[in-house]
C-alpha cells in the first residue's frame, strides 16, 4: 500500500518536479481544522492511486518557498503537477468524491 510522502521545500524539486509520475501535492497546516477532515481522503488517494499517482503533503508554515511558487492562498490546498508543470489547482475542504473527481479529471 502506498502512503503519503511528507516533504519540505528542499525536497520539492526531487520528490515532485523530477518524478516520473503525476503528483498530487496536498498543502496543510497544523492549526487548520478543515485539513484534519481532508487528511483521510488524501491517505485514501495515496492508497488507491499509488500505482499511477504520487501523493505528497507539505506543511505550509515551514515551507514558504513552495507555497509562494504554487500560490497557495488557503489550506487545505491541492495541486496536480505532471512533468514539472502545474496542471490543476483546488483550494478548500473537499469531500472524498470531489477529491476523486479532481484526480480522475487530471490523471487522464
Amino acid at each position: 500500500m502506498t502512503s503519503v510522502t511528507t516533504i519540505t521545500d528542499p525536497q520539492f524539486e526531487t520528490e515532485v518536479l523530477q518524478t516520473d509520475k503525476p503528483v498530487l501535492a496536498y498543502f496543510w497546516a497544523a492549526w487548520c481544522g478543515p485539513c484534519r477532515l481532508v487528511s483521510p481522503s488524501v491517505e485514501w488517494a495515496a492508497a488507491n492511486y499509488g500505482d499511477r499517482l504520487k501523493v505528497v503533503k507539505m506543511e505550509v508554515d515551514p515551507n514558504p518557498e513552495t507555497v509562494k511558487t504554487y500560490r497557495v492562498e488557503g489550506v487545505p490546498a491541492f495541486r496536480i503537477i505532471k512533468s514539472g508543470e502545474l496542471v490543476a489547482s483546488l483550494e478548500g475542504a473537499i469531500t472524498k468524491p470531489k477529491l476523486q473527481a479532481f484526480i480522475d479529471e487530471n490523471l487522464g
